[in-house]
């Protein structure tokens, strides 16, 4: 699967989030949502990026902006770990890769030298249409946040 290119609609989907929700992205319409993949909850570097959304989730709100973190976790990892960190934004659960198959984040990578299959770090804006406008693959952690609300100041101008 390719999954879903920049400038096209993402298909609407449905899946469980922190707070005992079901979330849908047609729930956001009229928003802009940034999804941003991370490979497992409760890890420093998904920590790290997740308390920078965090610190700056108050420029996101300014600019009407949804965060959604998702990662394969349970719910249960995905309740633990935004509770542990006072993620203000929901978390999804994608046990079933459902997300991760519409934006291709799964990818075999090295781990201690065996190959195995993961979530690659990776960022969607989404338009308050639905549509697409920017992705960020193999993120790296330090100064993502940043590129991000620019991003989304520049699709609100």
């Amino acid at each position: 699967m390719t999954g879903v290119a920049i400038g096209q609609p993402v298909p609407d989907f449905e899946l469980p989030a922190t707070g005992d929700k079901t979330l849908k992205l047609s729930d956001f319409r009229g928003k802009p949502v940034v999804v941003y993949f991370y490979p497992k909850a409760s890890t420093p570097g998904c920590t790290q990026e997740g308390l920078d959304f965090k610190a700056a989730i108050n420029k996101f709100r300014r600019q009407s902006t949804v965060i959604l973190g998702a990662s394969r976790d349970s719910l249960k990892a995905q309740e633990n770990f935004k509770a542990k960190q006072g993620f203000p934004f929901d978390l999804l659960s994608d046990t079933e890769e459902t997300l991760c198959n519409i934006f291709d984040v799964i990818k075999m990578k090295n781990m201690y030298g065996k190959k195995v299959r993961g979530i690659e770090r990776s960022t969607f804006l989404i338009d308050d249409l639905g549509i697409l406008r920017q992705e960020w693959r193999k993120v790296q952690v330090k100064g993502h946040v940043d590129e991000v609300l620019e991003a989304v100041k520049a699709l609100r101008a």
